[in-house]
């Protein structure tokens, strides 16, 4: 388990394959991600990317910050279009058509267009074994849309289309674990990754993109806007998700959980709560209650990841 609290020296390009002058709203983390994940990616990669936050800000034309081959596709299909493109290059290299250059091929959704309309798609690639790498960026609703609640949305959080008020809570479900349905397809590489941990998110792109078969790596996209905190607070907000245990980093390699990082004593939830406008209705029982759910689905991640370690040592 590493240690992102330790400075260690890294190599990183400065080259940008997603460039500057795009359209995201100040503060917008998940902007920062995907530009991470770029550097990692380099030219010699396809991207297909979804209807969304990404999408909209990126590509307006005449204009692109895309300095690598890039398709939009529909809200619903972007796994399909990966995997035709994976498809199609196997092909034209067994035919001679090209030779073997090694492209890389990558799928970048939202929380919506991976948990809700785009599941279908994404389900059969992974259970097909296309080698491509999906980038789930979590922003946690239909936020170029106008902020409605998707299944990936929080309990408890106020949206659009989940208002909180004097008879609703707000959001009423708990968020979907995308990972963990991802890691049910028996899929070489999971892992889950947020843009306050850089050299972790960029490491996990890394091993996606080394995988042999389908990879998914779920972003927490910390969104100013959306979820109504000033936009200088992204990083800070997005540490303690992961610090609270509301959205904990691990990877899933093989079938194997491991923790990337992980904490001898967690934060309480209301420290990542309070700075958040989407959340300001909660009363201390909501608080609590949050908190008790937030423990347990943690403490079950760390005996699978313990399990799966006393597997390998053979105790």
């Amino acid at each position: 388990m590493k240690n992102y609290n330790v400075f260690v020296p890294r190599l990183v390009t400065k080259k940008e394959y997603f460039a500057p002058g795009h359209r995201a709203c100040i503060g917008c983390a998940e902007a920062l991600a995907v530009r991470l994940a770029a550097k990692v990616m380099g030219q010699n990669v396809i991207v297909a990317n979804a209807t969304g936050c990404i999408e909209i800000i990126a590509s307006q034309l005449p204009y692109t910050s895309w300095r690598v081959p890039w398709i939009h596709t529909l809200f619903e299909n972007t796994a399909a279009v990966a995997s035709g493109i994976e498809s199609g290059l196997k092909a034209m290299v067994r035919k001679g058509r090209i030779s073997d250059q090694g492209t890389k091929i990558v799928a970048i959704a939202g929380d919506g267009g991976t948990a809700d309309i785009g599941l279908q798609a994404l389900s059969g690639a992974m259970e097909r074994g296309h080698n491509f790498v999906y980038l789930c960026f979590d922003n946690e609703a239909y936020m170029n849309t106008g902020i409605q609640r998707s299944s990936a949305t929080p309990f408890g959080a106020s949206t659009t289309t989940s208002p909180a008020g004097s008879a609703s809570i707000g959001q009423v479900t708990w968020k979907k674990d995308m990972p963990v349905i991802a890691a049910a397809h028996n899929i070489p590489y999971v892992a889950t990754a947020c843009p306050s941990y850089p050299f972790d998110l960029m490491d996990k792109v890394k091993k996606g993109l080394e995988a042999d078969g389908p990879a998914y790596i779920h972003i927490l996209s910390v969104c100013p806007t959306g979820w109504r905190f000033q936009a200088d607070l992204s990083i800070r907000i997005g540490r303690l998700a992961v610090k609270t245990g509301i959205f904990p980093l691990y990877e899933v390699e093989d079938g194997r959980y491991s923790m990337s990082i992980d904490f001898p004593e967690l934060l309480p939830v209301k420290d990542y709560l309070k700075l958040q406008g989407r959340f300001r209705h909660l009363k201390e029982d909501d608080i609590t209650h949050i908190q008790k759910t937030v423990t347990s689905k943690y403490e079950e991640l760390r005996k699978k990841a313990a399990a799966c370690r006393e597997d390998e040592s053979g105790n």
